[in-house]
Parts: C-alpha cells; structure tokens; sequence
C-alpha cells in the first residue's frame, strides 16, 4: 500500500481497513481494551497504519490516555482484620497519598470471595478493567494470574519481586538481598562466627533473597551459617542453638524473632544468644526490647507503585523493576562478642 501523503484521520483510516472507527481507536492507544477484537482486526488496521504510514495527532491521544483517573488495588488477602494490618497499611497510606498527588482515585477490589484464606484476580464477571490499571499486594501471590495480566496488556504493577517473566511483571521490591548481606557483615563485626537461620529460605522471592544473601555472605567471610526449618517452640531453637556453639539466630519471620527474644530475655542468656529479625523489627519491637534488624520502606513502595501504574499507563519511558533499600535497625538483641 503506498504512503498517503497529509494528515489522515481515523475515520480514514476505518473507511481504508474497513471497520469501525472505535476499533481504530482501541488499537491506536495500544490500550487493554483492543484485546476485544479480533487479531483478523487488528492486522487489517495495522497493515494499513503501516502502509499510509499514520501518525496520530499527540494531543488527541494524550486526552484519551487520561482514562477514568481510576487506579485499583487487589489484595490476595483481606485488609482489614487487625491480623493483617501491620502489614497491608503502610502500603495503603502510601498508595493513597500518591494517587492523590496525581489526581487519580482509588477502586479497592473486594468482590472475589476469599477461599483458603485467598482472593482471585480473575472471576467470570471480572471488574479488573473499571479501573486504569491496578496495583497487586499479597503475602502470597497467583503466579498464573499475573502471568495472565501480562499476556492480556492490562496495566498493573505487584508490590514485591517477582522472578517469573521477569520481563513482563512490573514490580516494586524490597532488596532482601542487600539488607541481608548487610546484616551478616555486621554481625561479623560484633564478633559473631556462628550463625543459625531460622526459616525455609525457600517459596516466595523474598524469603529466597534473605537466605542467599545470608548464605553467601557467610561463605564470604568464612563463618559457620546453619539452617533450621521455623520453630515450633522458642525453646527448641534456643536448646540447638546454644548446643552447636551459636551465637546469633537470623530469622526468617520477624515474628520468630520476637518470640525468640523474649524467651532468651526471660532465659536471661542475652549474654549467649543474639537475635536478628529480618524484616519489621522497629513495628514489632516492645518497649523494653529492641529487635535488631531492619525496617522495609513499606509507605516508600506504595507510592513507588502508583508512580510507576502511572507511567505504564501513559506509555512514558520509566524503570519497571524497582527494588527499594530498607533499613538496618540497630536494636538490643544483637550483643557484641568477643573476637
């Protein structure tokens, strides 16, 4: 087909592919919705995009990327049980006061039923699409369902790395990795040699990250580092620990590490055994015990998220793997050993 020379509109363009001028627009922004069409529809108006060699008017699109200013957020699990606070609502402060300095507003999606204490992105009458695109939390998130999101070019981006299609699943992280190393060091530091991991270091992208970082770094500066699976009773972990000459616990579930404080502080062998708790050590810490640790910039991510759904939508140029530094909290259950 030869170049048109001179603007062409998008009704031309639909008279030339023989469709409608909607179907035109739907491709033309390069939007979720195009998916309803045919891929016989897209490849007439493509071919002949192509062969006129169209360029659509910059301000025209620009107006219609706007959308509805409608961000969503899905989360695997439900928000507001005080169990699950601690851990949804920085997130959500930091969504909401993004979204409002960008002028969008915010859908929560609630209306999948939770099964196994889990929601599904998709259901027979999905809502996904009310909104521009979505931001996706969850302890444990549906592998296939953001996989699925990718394929369909729907604009979302996860809080939390994720290694599958690396490529396609825009993510906001913690750098598990980093901050761990970090940690090791300074436990060497303090004169601590033998260390012992509490956790599976397996499963989920972030506990991955806090083992190898963990592993390798004790490797590195040729410490012992164990591993035990998550405790059952404090006691148990404290019995090995103390048996096999340990001296510091790093473990895996900042939960595990408190409990395990406190019985070392009522144990009162403070003065044998260190704890790390490797994440909300400050937000889990008691008055009168300090978790070592470190802190994830969890408000930092919600907005880093809306951020980068903003740019996704927009089609602007931004980095769609983001991984944020947390921070090293220095509490009282890392003691100081002698060399």
């Amino acid at each position: 087909m030869a170049r048109t020379k001179g603007r062409l509109t998008q009704r031309d363009i639909a008279k030339l592919a023989g469709v409608s001028q909607a179907a035109v627009s739907l491709i033309l922004n390069g939007g979720a919705e195009q998916a309803r069409l045919s891929a016989e529809t897209r490849e007439r108006v493509m071919a002949v995009i192509q062969g006129t060699g169209y360029v659509a008017d910059p301000l025209a699109r620009q107006m219609h990327k706007k959308g509805n200013q409608l961000l969503g957020v899905f989360t695997y699990e439900p928000v507001f049980p005080n169990a699950q606070a601690d851990f949804y609502t920085p997130f959500l402060l930091g969504i909401e006061e993004e979204a409002e300095r960008l002028g969008y507003d915010l859908l929560l999606f609630t209306s999948t039923p939770v099964e196994d204490g889990r929601r599904k992105l998709f259901r027979k009458e999905s809502r996904l699409r009310l909104a521009d695109g979505c931001i996706v939390i969850g302890r444990e998130q549906d592998r296939d369902e953001l996989a699925k999101l990718a394929a369909d070019g729907y604009p979302f981006v996860t809080i939390g790395r994720r290694d599958d299609d690396s490529e396609q699943i825009p993510y906001v992280g913690a750098d598990y990795l980093t901050v761990t190393r970090d940690l090791v060091r300074r436990a060497h530091d303090l004169g601590h040699s033998h260390l012992l991991y509490v956790g599976d270091g397996a499963g989920a992208e972030s506990l991955i990250d806090r083992w190898q970082g963990f592993s390798e770094t004790v490797a590195t500066l040729g410490l012992t580092g164990d591993r035990t699976a998550p405790m059952v009773e404090p006691s148990v972990i404290i019995e090995r620990a103390l048996a096999s000459g340990t001296t510091v616990l790093f473990c895996e579930v900042a939960g595990d590490a408190l409990a395990l404080a406190r019985e070392i502080d009522t144990r009162q062998l403070a003065s044998r055994l260190s704890v790390v708790a490797m994440g909300s050590a400050a937000s889990l810490s008691l008055p009168s015990l300090r978790l070592s640790g470190f802190e994830l910039p969890r408000e930092e991510m919600g907005r880093q998220a809306v951020r980068t759904l903003s740019a996704i939508i927009e089609n602007r140029s931004i980095e769609r793997q983001i991984l944020l530094r947390p921070t090293m909290v220095e509490g009282q259950t890392l003691e100081k050993r002698e060399q």
